[in-house]
Formats: C-alpha cells, structure tokens, sequence
C-alpha cells in the first residue's frame, strides 16, 4: 500500500512536466520580413515580424530603415515601445522637435499620441517596436511624412 501511493504522488509530480511545452528557437534568418508598403513608408524600409501568434494580444516587428526612409504619421491605441537595436535615427511626435534614436535607446510613445519615426539623411536604424492589439488593431496610419516635415 505504501508502494502504490508513493507510486501515486510521484506519478501525480510528475504528471504536469509530461504537458508542459518545450521552449521554441527561431533563428534570425528563418524570420521572412518584406519591405514596408510604400502607403505607410517613405524610402526603403524592411519589417520583419518578431514573434507570430503565441503573443496573439501584442504584435513586434523589427524595421531596418535605409538613409532617408521614415514611416508616415501614426498612432497605437496601447503606445508602442521602441527599442533601438543599430544605427541612429530619428522620431518625432506631432508638434515637437525630432530626436535623435541611437542603438541602446528605448522610446516610449504613449498611447493614441501621434508620431513617426526612421532613419536620418546619412545613416541608417534599425529598432524592434511592440505594441498591443486593441479590438484587433495595433495601429491606425495617418498621412506621409512630408520632405518639409522630415528636413525640420
């Protein structure tokens, strides 16, 4: 009787382990990424998703912008977090100064606040940016940045 329920407690320990599920790799080079659609981006800009559906309430894509390429306006109903992985670059939320963005960096850009972001004239960036889906949606596009409104 001892035996069968040591036997139990053990099977019962152990039990859990057997439906536990594994960690998963995926390797830089297996991420498919393609290059921004030119409604959303100016210049050449590579997005490549981070993660897929195990996050399915938060969306990460890592953009790489060429010298000159920037998104259009934009907004997140739950703000996006930036963090700067290479380069230098430049954000700017609706009606205050660019700034600079440079590797190590992590920008903050608070819910519904209207913003853009890229690379500057000479040098390139590259940043994951995360941001959470609200009703299905991580983010609502606004009009192109203008070479004026880049150049400022």
């Amino acid at each position: 009787m001892t035996r069968l329920i040591a036997a139990g407690i053990a099977l019962a320990l152990t039990a859990p382990a057997a439906f536990a599920q594994s960690m998963e790799i995926t390797r830089h080079e297996d991420r498919a990424g393609e290059i921004g659609s030119e409604e959303f981006f100016s210049g050449t800009a590579y997005v490549a998703p981070v993660f897929g559906a195990q996050m399915n309430d938060v969306s990460a894509g890592e953009v790489t912008f060429l010298p000159g390429a920037r998104s259009a306006w934009h907004t997140h109903p739950a703000g996006q977090m930036l963090v700067v992985t290479a380069g230098t670059g430049w954000t700017q939320e609706r009606g205050q100064e660019k700034q600079v963005m440079q590797a190590g960096d992590v920008v903050w850009c608070p819910p519904g606040v209207e913003h853009w972001h890229g690379a500057t004239e000479s040098t390139s960036v590259t940043h994951y940016a995360i941001q959470a889906n609200v009703d299905g949606s991580a983010v609502t596009w606004g009009v192109k940045v203008t070479d004026a409104e880049y150049a400022e």
